[in-house]
């Protein structure tokens, strides 16, 4: 089932399997390897052992997952419980809690014991985020593959997929307008357009008016046209048996469009302006206008189809 993110001014909860987005995380004794010694290569982890019955780590635990949200997949937060899970802090020495160890490339490098102001918390973090770029390593890439990995769900048609990542981003970065435009897409890509819609008019005010949630908003108001177009069949016999039916063939376009497939509904749009450029007050040419706003400026398929029309409107 397709799962709607929370309404805006409630963070969405992480999906249970760790992305390239989740940067806090419980672990234990058996994957303390991979979950922080190895994942320590690419970027700095930071340890915090706790307690349940911890008092002060309970005050400390909120302070540094809000500094780690903070630096945006610059640095990860790797949080274990010394009672059910011992063996590492025996390792470690570590005599009492909270104890926050940081480890990058494999070791350790810095750390901390007890509860500390939330500004020592802020100038440990930023420190670890100052050491991964001078070795050449920062969140930048991180949130770059995530967002590569959320493309490829949504072109591979794991929708469910493709939202939990974008929400996940979200999480650590509430005004990212790339993530929130993406949550917005999944749910105009699964026929939700009411919640497409809500999910616009309650986007933050920093990012409301940024060009990709105009974008965004282009895509809605296509799909909303697309969704009375009639059932494909039945257009496209009309076409063959009148390839001058422009108002059936515009249709087949918009139908095409709601079924996903882009090239194909802009080659009809095409075919109407190259009959009849002026069909119902240059409405092919309009269309396609809007198509390019929905895409993106910068989307292959309107770069290929303004090259296109412009051949045609100038041949």
């Amino acid at each position: 089932m397709f799962s709607m993110p929370p309404a805006n001014g409630s963070k969405p909860a992480a999906p249970a399997a760790a992305g390239a987005a989740d940067v806090v995380k419980d672990t234990t004794d058996r994957a303390f390897m991979a979950d922080v010694i190895e994942a320590s290569r690419d970027v700095p982890v930071i340890v915090d052992f706790w307690a349940p019955w911890c008092g002060p780590c309970k005050q400390l635990g909120p302070i540094i997952e809000k500094a780690v949200r903070a630096a945006k997949g610059a640095v990860r937060l790797v949080k274990i419980d010394t009672d059910a899970n011992p063996m590492i802090a025996s390792q470690l020495r570590v005599q009492s809690i909270p104890a926050v160890y940081a480890f990058f490339q494999g070791r350790p490098v810095d750390g901390f014991m007890g509860a500390v102001p939330e500004s020592q918390v802020k100038a440990f973090v930023d420190k670890l985020v100052a050491l991964a770029k001078q070795a050449g390593v920062g969140g930048d890439d991180m949130l770059d593959e995530a967002f590569a990995q959320a493309k490829e769900m949504m072109e591979g048609g794991d929708l469910q997929g493709a939202l939990d990542l974008y929400s996940q981003i979200l999480q650590a970065e509430p005004e990212n307008v790339q993530a929130y435009a993406g949550i917005v897409r999944c749910l105009i890509a699964a026929g939700d357009l009411e919640n497409a819609k809500q999910m616009l008019a309650q986007a933050p005010e920093a990012i409301a008016k940024d060009k990709e949630l105009a974008n965004v908003r282009a895509a809605l108001d296509v799909a909303e046209q697309a969704a009375n177009a009639g059932p494909i069949p039945e257009l496209m016999e009309k076409v063959a048996h009148d390839p001058n039916d422009h108002a059936s063939r515009f249709d087949l376009a918009m139908a095409l469009f709601a079924a996903g497939k882009r090239e194909a509904a802009v080659d009809e749009l095409l075919e109407i302006f190259k009959r009849d450029r002026s069909w119902n007050d240059d409405g092919a040419r309009k269309q396609l206008v809007k198509f390019f706003e929905a895409f993106g400026h910068t989307d292959p398929l309107t770069v290929k189809t303004r090259r296109r029309l412009s051949t045609m409107m100038f041949s």
